[in-house]
């Protein structure tokens, strides 16, 4: 019962910061920043193991630069999405910009229903909330919940304000047969680590054998809806450019685990240019194939 009125507090709490304009919030980022690295040390023993992992032939003041990157980056991360509690329409669109977009409309016009893939790179909650104020059809998020309720709610609110809708991972087939009828677009951000109970594949990713969902892969094979691939590029601090890009047209055609290689192929390509933008904090590696 305390730690539930303790969460809600901080839920108004990020709700009035949120209020404040973004520049401001970017000076409390850099002032986050030097506590995360300098004086927490927050998971800088996993974001060093896995860019080291990542990036062999990089060297330790390589590593050590981009390190400091990401952790600034993430800083900034944290107060956009605080931000996104109460942006409105015309900032989202703003500061979310995208190409490709008509390819998507054609299906739509047609009443044929897409599949949409990225990863956890750049700004991906605030892309998702200018997508939906971008295309004709719904769309609809596949996600994976957080355990606090009281979080978990305010991040529902803070996500579905502009028409998104959000589908638990485990509801994903339940959640696609209630808008069977008309066309939508289906979102994964599919590189999450399983368990290893759900480990079924291990793809050749960042130079390491990694557990891959193959959600989307079955779901594509089984519909036969086209795959496109949302690429996020980070223009400057606070502003993105997402292009959207043909990844799999016919999925039926595809060998098994070719549509999930090809996935992780794309985003390995794109952290390469910017690596200091992915969430290395995550324990992406946490077993290896047996």
């Amino acid at each position: 019962m305390i730690k539930r009125g303790i969460a809600h507090v901080g839920v108004f709490f990020l709700y009035l910061l949120s209020l404040l304009p973004l520049p401001l919030l970017f000076f409390f980022a850099r002032l986050l920043y030097y506590l995360l690295y300098y004086v927490i040390g927050y998971r800088k023993k996993v974001v060093r193991q896995n860019l080291t992992q990542s990036f062999p032939e990089k060297s330790a003041a390589e590593i050590k630069a981009i390190e400091k990157k990401f952790f600034l980056y993430l800083a900034e991360l944290i107060f956009e999405i605080i931000k996104m509690t109460s942006i409105s329409k015309a900032e989202t669109l703003k500061r979310v910009k995208f190409t490709g977009l008509e390819q998507l409309e054609v299906h739509f016009k047609a009443g044929e229903s897409v599949l949409a893939c990225t990863g956890h790179y750049g700004n991906w909650e605030l892309g998702t909330l200018a997508l939906g104020l971008s295309i004709s059809a719904k769309t609809m998020v596949i996600f994976k919940p957080i355990k606090n309720k009281v979080f978990e709610t305010w991040f529902d609110c803070m996500r579905t304000r502009y028409g998104n809708i959000f589908i638990a991972m485990r509801q994903t087939l339940r959640g696609m047969a209630a808008y069977k009828n008309e066309p939508t677009l289906l979102c994964f951000a599919s590189d999450q680590s399983p368990t290893r109970e759900e480990t079924k594949y291990f793809t050749d990713f960042l130079n390491q054998p990694t557990a891959a969902l193959l959600g989307v892969e079955k779901i594509a094979k089984s519909t036969k809806r086209p795959i496109y691939y949302f690429k996020v590029n980070v223009v400057k601090k606070g502003y993105y450019h997402i292009e959207v890009l043909p990844m799999c047209l016919e999925p039926a055609k595809m060998a098994e685990y070719e549509i999930t290689d090809l996935h992780f192929k794309f985003l390995e390509n794109i952290i390469k240019e910017q690596p200091q933008y992915w969430l290395w904090s995550h324990k992406r590696w946490k077993f290896k194939p047996e």
